[in-house]
């Protein structure tokens, strides 16, 4: 775990230092204001790249395959929702 303090320029900026840069492997970052604290998180650069193989299971099914898996789920979401009332 890895503490420092940075100082904000009148431009907004903060400097990262490169040890944590080069650590993470990304020039972009996710700003998240939690009301009491700032959250800054790691980003992909090409979120695109980064989501590549996220649905290879899905993508490796036939289209009657994945046809079958969305009618079930939707059954199963409309029993859901005939239960809840």
């Amino acid at each position: 775990m890895f503490m420092k303090t940075a100082k904000v320029t009148r431009g907004g900026q903060i400097s990262i230092p490169a040890s944590i840069r080069r650590r993470w492997g990304t020039s972009t970052l996710k700003l998240e204001d939690l009301g009491d604290r700032i959250v800054i998180t790691p980003a992909p650069d090409d979120p695109i790249a980064a989501a590549r193989g996220a649905l290879t299971s899905e993508l490796s099914m036939s289209s009657s395959q994945l046809r079958a898996r969305a009618r079930e789920a939707e059954m199963q979401a409309e029993r859901r929702r005939h239960a809840a009332k």
